[in-house]
């Protein structure tokens, strides 16, 4: 079987965490989407097809040519033509039927082998906002219609992006949308008796609170292992700790965790529920972090608070620097997309920082900011706005 996995995109909803990286290799749990779908992909998949755009080189890079059991090829996607298009490159590698998924979206095996027993088929999903996507309307047990954000809109399911299609399908005639762009779905809306399966989970990763939402949930799941060196300090349930990576006295932290390779954790510092932290960070005295995802080599070295926030790869905090997640009204939290303010649906959310950032001692960060990568901020800097 051959998968075909759509990463070109640029992910601009997600910035500034795309800044420096395309989207499908942002983390969840410290595994990138891609290394996530790919494991699904196992004993299904043989080949996978990346088709690349954005930053191709470090998805490229990061891979190879192979994942475990799974060979890895890739196309590249030099314009930003559409999904369709990104699909149509891919055709000279394809032999016959194969799957389609999004780069950044989060499947699950399970929910691919449904689509595998009836082709050709989409994966929908029960979705309780389906204006946001693809709303698929089912008569006589096959797919009608695929209507994109409609304004007014029936029933409540949804188009993962997850299709199980024939090659021949590439052969349809499709036009232009109104972006600009051909669009993946105006083939499958081509398609004579289009089949269907309902996913039992699948997450769209469009913007940066998305990744806190599915890091809550995959680390509900995990076990516990512990490789580092532990001292006089507390562990709870379902909590990871890499190779080389040491837990200083004093240190406190809750079930759901994970924490990576080479990290120094500690003395004296509280690790809340639903944080992941990756490879070789540093999370010193007095330090708490809740319900965050820090990337790899970044540091919380003292007397920081970081809640519900993601921050980049290389960041340093500087002393006392504080990330705020609730609202004085504690009404729920804005944040600044694309220029449109944007409603999280989060009561608390804290601070988006992309890469290599460093704040100045004593910096205080309003719920729901953004700070782009590469950027500083000076001793006391109260940051209302994004930077």
């Amino acid at each position: 079987m051959q998968a075909v996995i759509l990463a070109a995109g640029k992910g601009t909803r997600m910035l500034p965490l795309t800044e420096t990286k395309p989207k499908p290799l942002l983390k969840v749990a410290n595994k990138t989407i891609l290394e996530h779908n790919l494991e699904q992909l196992r004993e299904i998949a043989e080949e996978v097809i990346i088709v690349t755009g954005y930053k191709n080189e470090l998805i490229e890079n990061f891979f190879g040519n192979r994942f475990k059991d799974i060979e890895i090829k890739y196309v590249r996607q030099k314009e930003a033509m559409g999904t369709g298009d990104a699909l149509k490159r891919a055709s000279n590698l394809l032999k016959d039927k194969f799957l389609v998924l999004n780069g950044d979206d989060l499947y699950f095996r399970e929910d691919i082998r449904k689509v595998l027993k009836q082709e050709p088929c989409i994966l929908l999903k029960e979705s309780e906002n389906p204006e946001n996507f693809g709303v698929v309307m089912i008569e006589n047990n096959e797919v009608v219609e695929i209507e994109e954000k409609p304004e007014n809109f029936r029933g409540n399911l949804v188009n993962t992006g997850l299709y199980f299609l024939n090659k021949s399908v590439l052969d349809l005639k499709i036009e232009k949308s109104k972006r600009g762009e051909y669009e993946l779905t105006d083939y499958v809306k081509k398609i004579s008796g289009l089949k269907f399966a309902i996913a039992e989970n699948w997450f769209s990763l469009t913007y940066p609170w998305d990744l806190l939402d599915v890091n809550e949930l995959l680390l509900r799941n995990i076990e516990k292992k512990i490789k580092g060196k532990i001292e006089n300090c507390y562990i709870g349930e379902n909590v990871q700790i890499g190779e080389g990576t040491v837990i200083k006295n004093g240190s406190y932290i809750e079930s759901n965790v994970i924490i990576g390779k080479n990290c120094k954790i500690g003395p004296n510092c509280y690790i809340r529920g639903s944080t992941s932290i990756g490879d070789n960070c540093h999370i010193g005295n007095g330090s708490e972090i809740k319900n965050s995802i820090l990337f790899e080599n970044s540091n919380c070295p003292h007397l920081n608070y970081v809640g519900d926030s993601i921050i980049g790869s290389n960041c340093n905090l500087g002393a006392g620097t504080i990330i705020a997640n609730l609202r004085h009204d504690e009404k729920e939290i804005k944040v600044m997309v694309k220029g449109k303010l944007t409603n999280t649906r989060r009561r608390k959310f804290g601070g988006i920082i992309g890469d290599n950032v460093k704040t100045g001692i004593g910096t205080l960060i309003y719920p729901g900011r953004k700070i782009g990568s590469n950027k500083t901020t000076k001793p006391g800097e109260i940051i209302e706005k994004d930077i």
